[in-house]
């Protein structure tokens, strides 16, 4: 039988800077991750454009929460400052636009986007979303046991590497 996963439903906030420097065209970064509410429909919009800094809200994200993942999650929470990782690409056809791709609270799963060389921001996580995310880490987190390697000195030749 199918569990449902525990998730929540989130909008990205991420902003453009026009030429930033003299060698960049456009910059963009995630500046804020928010509860997603009705309201925002399911299209992006744009909040705010003083013509030098543009901020859009991407809506529609559903972050799951996987026990395989728990690791990812306990990484997160022990780093002192928990974060929403989010994953973005600029637009191939319109390089003066970006859009977000992924949401996740997994330390693991941003590490695994960047060894792809994805663009990769983080962001704070609330303290409501802390206490959540904690919950579920506590309840299927199990981290592995250490094995003692014995030191090489005491193998034989032919067992060292």
């Amino acid at each position: 039988m199918d569990q449902l996963r525990p998730s929540v439903q989130v909008a990205v906030v991420m902003e453009r800077e026009a030429q930033p420097n003299r060698w960049e065209e456009w910059r963009f970064k995630v500046v804020d991750v928010v509860a997603q509410e009705e309201e925002f429909g399911l299209e992006p919009r744009v909040l705010r454009d003083d013509g030098r800094r543009r901020h859009t809200l991407h809506p529609g994200f559903t972050l799951e929460l996987f026990r395989d993942e728990a690791e990812g999650y306990h990484l997160n929470l022990t780093s002192g400052s928990p974060v929403w990782f989010v994953m973005w690409r600029v637009d191939d056809a319109d390089p003066s636009q970006a859009q977000p791709e992924m949401v996740s609270l997994s330390y693991n799963e941003a590490g695994r986007w960047l060894d792809a060389q994805e663009r990769v921001d983080n962001v704070p996580l609330p303290d409501d979303l802390c206490g959540w995310l904690q919950a579920f880490t506590d309840e299927h987190y199990r981290p592995e046991p250490k094995q003692r390697r014995r030191p090489q000195s005491f193998l034989p030749p032919g067992q060292r590497h």
